[in-house]
């Protein structure tokens, strides 16, 4: 007997609960398979019988409108955001594979979370009290680039007068107004395409703006544009640090622009803060973040404009106390904290060899920069 609309819907809420109740991160769902949650990183069946086709069909469809479920059925592939009842909110992508379809979903908790309980650095403070510019959080899926913009908002809106205006595909933590007046757009349902809101940004008032994922050149000009017009501009990329960040975005333009693009990145740039996520040792702490923060001064505008990203690493490691945190000093700081231990640091570490002689108190030395 096939499920109703109402018993497919509380059956994929049954999931949703579990999952926030376990404290996972993450849903996955396939056919012929129990579902599957990621504690800790890791994957872990449900103690349950695998699901058959019909019913994790109709789980999906139980979450979908008309023209969602059109979409899905003509794409094969659908992203949508999904708030429990009294629950967390969940960012979930719909998929078919070998015709059948497939759930991931990832949990997106109902409070946002400050600096403090993110273990983020403080200097990151520092970026929100600017008025205009682009910050980029860069990272790796599943890095927290999405929580910590959201922990950064979140601080604007408790001690900022201004307008934040986001603009998200899907919405995933929602924002209550504080001091800010805060407005989320949600392409497909508030707007009908990225291009439509992009084109309505600017007449909307904004003081602070999220753009989400900058993966075209029409957003990031778009961000460009904005951070240029006195706005704080925030939005997300894949790169794993600040030199591959550069790299990324001019690689989403011809060879013949990319020279101007570096020009304006160069002047409007606020920072760049790229993430990745750690297994913790500390008890009660599962996962911390390790952090490079590269703040633009007249040295990173220069090397910047001049196309010069490989040489940012040095610049970042020589001006710390400038707000800027290299990825080993980083590390350094969660081995001397406890929350991580060495092995994890130099797995991870873009130099290990570097980072053994930072705990041995041996400094490197930095350079200089030919202009």
């Amino acid at each position: 007997m096939s499920m109703t609309p109402d018993d497919a819907r509380k059956k994929i809420e049954a999931y949703f609960t579990a999952v926030s109740r376990l404290k996972a991160s993450d849903l996955h769902i396939k056919t012929d398979r129990p579902a599957a949650v990621r504690i800790d990183s890791q994957l872990r069946l449900l103690d349950e019988p695998p699901l058959d086709n019909e019913t994790i069909l109709a789980m999906a469809l139980s979450l979908l409108d008309e023209e969602q479920a059109d979409a899905f059925h003509h794409t094969g592939n659908l992203d949508i955001a999904y708030q429990v009842p009294d629950g967390d909110r969940f960012r979930i992508n719909l998929f078919r594979q070998r015709g059948e379809p497939g759930l991931a979903a990832r949990r997106v908790s109902c409070d946002i979370p400050d600096f403090n309980t993110l273990h983020l650095p403080e200097s990151l403070g520092e970026i929100l009290v600017q008025h205009q510019g682009l910050v980029l959080l860069a990272g790796p899926t599943g890095s927290g680039k999405s929580t910590t913009i959201a922990s950064m908002l979140n601080h604007i809106n408790a001690t900022r007068r201004c307008h934040i205006l986001t603009l998200e595909d899907p919405i995933e933590y929602v924002y209550s107004d504080q001091k800010a007046f805060v407005n989320q757009r949600e392409i497909g349902i508030d707007t009908p395409d990225f291009p439509s809101a992009l084109r309505a940004m600017l007449r909307e008032d904004p003081d602070v703006v999220l753009l989400g994922e900058m993966r075209d050149p029409e957003t990031f000009e778009a961000a460009l544009q904005a951070a240029e017009t006195g706005h704080l501009v925030f939005g997300t990329i894949h790169a794993s640090t600040a030199p591959q960040t550069i790299s990324r975005i001019t690689e989403l333009f011809p060879i013949e622009r990319r020279n101007q693009i570096l020009q304006t990145l160069a002047f409007t740039l606020q920072a760049i803060v790229c993430q990745k996520l750690l297994p913790s040792c500390k008890e009660g702490v599962s996962r911390v973040p390790s952090v490079e923060i590269m703040r633009n001064n007249s040295v990173v505008c220069d090397l910047i404009a001049q196309g010069r990203e490989a040489d940012l690493p040095t610049v970042i490691r020589s001006s710390e106390l400038d707000g800027m945190l290299s990825f080993n000093s980083s590390l350094m700081k969660l081995i001397e904290t406890d929350m991580i231990d060495p092995k994890t640091a130099y797995a991870v570490s873009p130099n290990a060899d570097e980072l053994k002689m930072l705990m041995k108190g041996i400094t490197t030395s930095t350079g200089g920069l030919i202009g």
